[in-house]
């Protein structure tokens, strides 16, 4: 029966990715009727739930930290190639499109998934326990990128408005991938065990004991076919964002909905892995999955527009207003007294949706 299972979960993880992959073909620029658009969303769904498969799969073959920066990574790259295709596109939307979408993956990541890890995590066994020196680090870094890219521009005087000059935007592009580098060196090589799960007692998980790691060939199978899956669902999410903008449109909704919920959808796969490590009492696996997801949107989608700009016209907003750079403000304190202990309870997790919380209502009612 197990093994039946087995292969059961493999034919259907094989072929959704493949099924996105050809949909996103056959559908990718044209106006959707809504059967359509319910097929999409249902191959969508599918590639979120293979995605994260895969995504599990590589990672127990590689094991941690590395497992959840591929998935960190690989999102954030399809995400930017997303970001630099609709800023190409044009639009009067498009000058804030990058300062939008990445704001939106900070407070998804940091409030929405950290929060919902902690919650479940410390609900299921009593406390959630991770390492404080590593997830310090993580959060240090995002803080710096955020405040860097995103509300320096609001106070610089070189060029009217909340935009860097040439100059000014050159330093935050390569700050960001420095800061990048730097901590994907930190974490994958000279303190690899500051991002490990630990125990109750405070001792580095580095070993995981319920089941065989697959084999070399399977990993690879599995990575290929995960970055299949991702591609599927960034672009089906693409795909549909004309029905949602349409929806809502004729909901009198403040138009920054539409990127909270397709920044949503992006996040599903990364989101649905931390839940999953959380369950497992995996606790820093959850959190080096939020933060890196945060830190990689800053860090390689920033050098990207950036380079973009040299052949796009138009203006690239990146400043935050004022409401907004309250709650990165807030985030970032809360944060902070969340991972000083290297433990919180419900208590903490509940503090970090109610911020996510009001970043939604905020969005809807600006």
């Amino acid at each position: 029966m197990i093994a039946r299972r087995r292969r059961l979960a493999a034919r259907w993880t094989t072929q959704v990715p493949l099924l996105a992959a050809v949909l996103l073909v056959l559908t990718w620029g044209r106006d959707l009727p809504v059967a359509i658009v319910a097929l999409v969303s249902l191959v969508l769904a599918g590639a979120v739930l293979a995605a994260v498969h895969h995504a599990e799969v590589v990672a127990h073959r590689v094991g941690e930290p590395f497992g959840s920066l591929v998935l960190a990574v690989a999102v954030t790259i399809i995400e930017v190639a997303l970001i630099v295709t609709l800023m190409a596109d044009g639009g009067d939307k498009s000058s804030t499109l990058a300062r939008d979408t990445v704001f939106a993956a900070v407070m998804i990541t940091c409030n929405g998934i950290v929060g919902l890890c902690l919650l479940v995590a410390s609900l299921r066994h009593g406390t959630a326990v991770f390492n404080p020196e590593g997830t310090g680090a993580a959060l240090a870094t995002v803080a710096t990128l955020a405040t860097l890219s995103l509300v320096l521009p609001t106070f610089t005087t070189s060029k009217p408005g909340p935009e860097f000059s040439t100059v000014q935007l050159t330093f935050a592009a390569l700050s960001s991938l420095i800061l990048y580098g730097l901590f994907v060196t930190t974490q994958t090589v000279r303190h690899r065990d500051y991002f490990l799960p630990i125990t109750r007692h405070g001792e580095v998980i580095t070993t995981e004991e319920h089941a065989e790691a697959p084999t070399a060939r399977t990993a690879r199978i599995s990575l290929a076919l995960l970055g299949l899956a991702l591609v599927g669902v960034v672009g089906l999410a693409k795909g549909v964002s004309p029905t949602i903008e349409s929806a809502v449109e004729a909901a009198g909704l403040h138009h920054a909905v539409v990127g909270v919920i397709i920044a949503l959808l992006v996040l599903l796969p990364e989101t649905i892995a931390a839940l999953r490590s959380a369950r497992r009492d995996r606790v820093q696996t959850s959190l080096n999955l939020a933060l890196g997801s945060a830190m990689a949107s800053i860090g390689l989608t920033i050098p990207a527009v950036a380079l973009a700009s040299l052949w796009l016209s138009g203006p690239l907003v990146l400043g935050l207003g004022a409401t907004h750079m309250v709650l990165l403000a807030l985030t970032v304190v809360v944060a902070s007294l969340t991972v000083v202990p290297g433990r919180a309870t419900p208590l903490q997790g509940g503090v970090h949706l109610v911020l996510f919380a009001a970043y939604l209502e905020l969005a809807i009612n600006p």
